[in-house]
């Protein structure tokens, strides 16, 4: 857990936070997505191969924003 220190001096634990849902009806399957794994299925469509670095982002994203049915 790591602690973020915003301009007026106050630490926040970084792992409090819930990540945030957006319903998408019809557009997403029965699992839960991560924003990590949108961008990731689509880059893979063109043919692109993630790296290390990519996979953190794509973890960091997920933990940020979930699409939901």
């Amino acid at each position: 857990m790591t602690n973020i220190t915003d301009d007026k001096h106050n630490v926040h634990k970084q792992d409090d936070h819930q990540p945030y849902k957006v319903r998408l009806p019809g557009f997403i399957g029965d699992e839960d997505i991560g924003l990590g794994g949108v961008i990731k299925r689509a880059t893979s469509y063109f043919g692109i191969k993630p790296c290390g670095g990519c996979e953190k982002g794509a973890a960091a994203l997920n933990r940020w924003l979930i699409f939901t049915r």
